[in-house]
């Protein structure tokens, strides 16, 4: 699967791009016909600690997933957003499994 790590208005680490893609191609163990998943990582210039906006969208055929987690650290939101994607992907293998 293409992992696209686009940090809105900063630079992003290798070991942080290394932990999403590893993250993200987890993912494939739950459903395998994802084409790519982009990952949009922004600070929100508040005085909350949690100003970590992550957003995830994945591809899929004939459909697209987005996740967005707001957390105190991109790691956290990175895990926050691939569970609820975990979720996601299993109820559309299920879905579609009924279906066939």
């Amino acid at each position: 699967m293409k992992v696209n790590v686009h940090a809105v208005n900063f630079n992003v680490d290798k070991k942080l791009v290394d932990h999403i893609e590893e993250r993200m191609n987890k993912l494939e163990k739950y459903y395998d016909k994802i084409v790519s998943s982009d990952v949009f990582l922004k600070v929100e210039q508040t005085s909350e600690k949690e100003n970590k906006i992550v957003e995830v969208k994945i591809i899929v055929p004939g459909d697209e997933f987005i996740v967005k987690k707001t957390c105190k650290s991109f790691e956290e939101g990175v895990e926050l957003a691939s569970e609820s994607l975990e979720r996601l992907l299993v109820k559309r293998k299920e879905k579609i499994r009924t279906h066939a």
